[in-house]
């Protein structure tokens, strides 16, 4: 059974879609069930202004995707580094075990999208 706050996350997701003109774009699956989460956002001075994401998989993983981008907007760049799984996990009134696959798939998400928009604010200045 899951929590009311995944099922919440899950019904109403919070960010979803794609961001139109991304400043980056990153896709991750997880080849052990089959979820795949793309992240998108727009910064501005190392501030993240927009993400959306668009997910595929099971319910936690949709949940932890709409969670993880509530959390992030509006986040530096390193406001959202400090994000730890357990955050996410607490922020969804816990995750059943089998389900926690789901977080590491949003974070690892979060920080090949930190890794790229960390790259081309480089590039930038």
């Amino acid at each position: 059974m899951y929590s009311p706050q995944v099922l919440d996350h899950f019904q109403n997701p919070r960010n979803p879609g794609a961001v139109e003109g991304a400043d980056a774009v990153i896709q991750m699956e997880n080849p052990a069930c089959g979820d795949v989460l793309q992240l998108s956002a727009k910064t501005d001075a190392g501030r993240i202004t927009e993400i959306g994401f668009l997910a595929k998989g099971c319910v936690p993983a949709m949940a932890c995707a709409s969670a993880l981008a509530e959390w992030v907007r509006g986040k530096t760049f390193e406001e959202a580094r400090k994000l730890r799984r357990e955050d996410l996990i607490e922020s969804l009134g816990e995750l059943p075990e089998a389900s926690t696959h789901a977080t590491h798939l949003a974070m690892d998400a979060l920080a090949a999208l930190l890794k790229k928009l960390t790259q081309s604010d480089r590039q930038e200045t």
